[in-house]
């Protein structure tokens, strides 16, 4: 069977903790966060602008922006349970409780929430799980996944996310 594949990289910025790590992750700190997307096809595209590609690099690329660098780069990562840190970038003039339970309920109908109204204005992406990088894998996975397949028409899938924290480490996520 034939098949082709094609990947591209982007880097972001952001800041995280691991509320449930037993060692060092559990404090707040940040990575530069490599994530490289990798697009199978068992043929490549016979008719339009994508025309003898399995998909488009640099539609690969605006999707990759749009779903993880925009909401993601130079935030916090979050995860809804994470209720401590949750208080820490509450708004000092919002109720804490009613604004986490605001974000809980985003989360819970979307899996994640983006915002600015925080305490110094700080962008935050939380999470309905902790942000590891193997859960970021997935997660990023399940936001580009649908992009991937409609703007290739379908024939390009969606195969891998490999989430580096550089430089040594790495953790993927595809699919059965």
């Amino acid at each position: 069977m034939t098949s082709f594949t094609v990947s591209r990289q982007i880097s972001i910025d952001a800041g995280h903790r691991v509320m449930t790590h037993g060692s060092k992750c559990r404090h707040l700190h940040g990575h530069r966060y490599t994530i490289e997307a990798t697009c199978l096809a068992d043929h490549l595209q016979d008719v339009g602008e994508q025309s003898d590609m399995v998909f488009d690099f640099g539609f690969l690329k605006e999707a990759m922006a749009a779903e993880i660098d925009a909401p993601c780069d130079h935030g916090f990562l979050a995860h809804v349970e994470d209720f401590e840190l949750l208080d820490m970038f509450c708004p000092e003039t919002a109720d804490a409780i009613e604004w986490i339970r605001a974000i809980r309920q985003a989360v819970r109908q979307d899996g994640h929430h983006l915002t600015t109204e925080t305490r110094m204005e700080t962008k935050l992406y939380v999470l309905d799980v902790n942000p590891t990088a193997e859960q970021l894998s997935r997660h990023w996975f399940n936001r580009l996944k649908p992009v991937v397949t409609a703007r290739s028409g379908g024939v390009a899938k969606l195969q891998e996310i490999i989430v580096w924290e550089p430089p040594h480490c790495r953790a993927a996520y595809r699919e059965p």
